[in-house]
């Protein structure tokens, strides 16, 4: 291997690792919310609104800032996005109350916002030459393990280290401290373009010739990321509540069966076709989740547990197939946007409809707005599917025609 190549594959790898750390950052609280909750006394309905600012402040990013480091170049949006996320963490450390809470989240969403477009694209530019579609499955595995290891690590720390409420943010801290060393000397991988006011204009679009591959994996983004969406705000409260699970890093676990079983899936599947991934990722959601509902029902943990870990293995695939799609389809100028389209459907279907279940949970009861939740998730996967089977046969005759 060439001197050349073997740099570039350590910064990709470096890369990776920051890649892992925004949404492992973004999990940490998952285990923290039952725990902040009795420190502060709010209901179930306000935790999911804590929940949801956090999306609110990432999607607001993604719109003004989702394109701007095909302008000004990565490493500016990088650095950036690394100093928000460590004023994030400090208000977290200081906070006293629900006021606090939300605006540590608040300012964490525009900090992963700004930084996870730059990043996927940057794996993107940094990918090997020979295999550029890894880059799609480095993004997909390293969100779903980063999820994954925050809220383990959230959860083992809570259990068995002192100041539950403080020592995940020192060393999510020291951690980012490592991540700006990177950013540092990463060399810059984007060209700088005109356009830059422009860019900051809040706007979502597709160009015409991309549009109907995103369309046709759009309902297996919604699907999984509705699911992911309940597990991180209300799984621990479903586990303690509806299974008699209490102890913190067991609910921490409940949101690592789903995202850790969902990136072992994604690398394990790495060297598939990306595309064939998608339909057969949307049934494993819609079937898992129809398991875990019946674990539920059954007060089973273990019935539950399987249904998640089949509901993480069609996580982890769709992560792959749609994020590998949107690599191999965009051309360098598209990929900040492009990949700003990919987040802003999936963070939307990640937080509105886990705040109706937890104002819906206050109003019907925890299980049976989980119960619903679940269903709409069951229902969404099998009209993933045959979409993405109709639309499989629609581009094959497409292509024969090509060649």
């Amino acid at each position: 291997m060439r001197s050349e190549d073997r740099t570039r594959a350590r910064l990709f790898a470096a890369v990776g690792g920051i890649v892992v750390l925004f949404p492992a950052a973004s999990s940490v609280p998952s285990p923290l919310y039952p725990l902040y909750q009795q420190l502060f006394g709010f209901s179930a309905a306000t935790l999911t609104i804590v929940f949801a600012v956090y999306v609110l402040g990432l999607l607001g990013a993604l719109l003004v800032v989702g394109a701007l480091s095909d302008h000004v170049g990565r490493r500016p949006v990088l650095a950036g996005a690394i100093a928000l996320e460590a004023i994030s963490f400090v208000v977290f450390l200081t906070a006293g109350g629900v006021p606090a809470l939300l605006v540590a989240r608040v300012l964490q969403g525009i900090a992963t916002g700004a930084a996870i477009t730059t990043l996927g694209a940057t794996m993107v530019d940094l990918a090997p030459r020979e295999a550029p579609h890894r880059a799609g499955m480095v993004t997909g595995v390293g969100t779903l393990a980063g999820l994954a290891a925050g809220a383990v690590g959230a959860g083992a720390l809570i259990q068995l280290a002192p100041a539950p409420t403080r020592l995940v943010w020192i060393v999510l801290l020291a951690l980012l401290v490592l991540s700006a060393v990177i950013v540092a000397v990463l060399p810059e991988t984007a060209t700088r373009r005109t356009g830059v006011w422009a860019s900051l204009v809040p706007r979502v679009g597709v160009a015409p010739r991309l549009r109907g591959e995103v369309l046709a994996v759009t309902p297996v983004l919604v699907t999984s990321w509705a699911l992911g969406g309940l597990y991180m705000s209300l799984g621990p409260s479903i586990a303690a509540t509806l299974l008699g699970v209490g102890s913190r890093l067991v609910g921490g676990l409940v949101v690592t069966l789903l995202c850790g079983t969902g990136a072992l899936a994604s690398y394990l599947l790495r060297d598939r076709p990306v595309r064939g991934l998608v339909a057969p990722a949307a049934g494993l959601l819609a079937v898992g989740t129809t398991v875990t509902l019946a674990g539920m029902a059954l007060t089973s943990v273990l019935v539950a547990g399987l249904g998640t870990v089949v509901a993480g293995i069609g996580f982890g695939a769709a992560a792959l197939a749609c994020f590998g799609v949107f690599a191999e389809i965009a051309e360098p100028g598209e990929r900040g946007e492009l990949f700003a389209v990919a987040y802003v459907i999936s963070y939307t279907a990640f937080s509105v409809p886990a705040v109706v279940a937890g104002i819906g949970s206050g109003i019907v009861g925890l299980a049976t707005a989980a119960e619903v939740y679940g269903g709409v998730v069951v229902v969404l996967g099998a009209a993933a599917v045959a979409i993405n089977l109709v639309h499989a046969r629609r581009r094959r005759p497409a292509l024969t025609t090509a060649a």
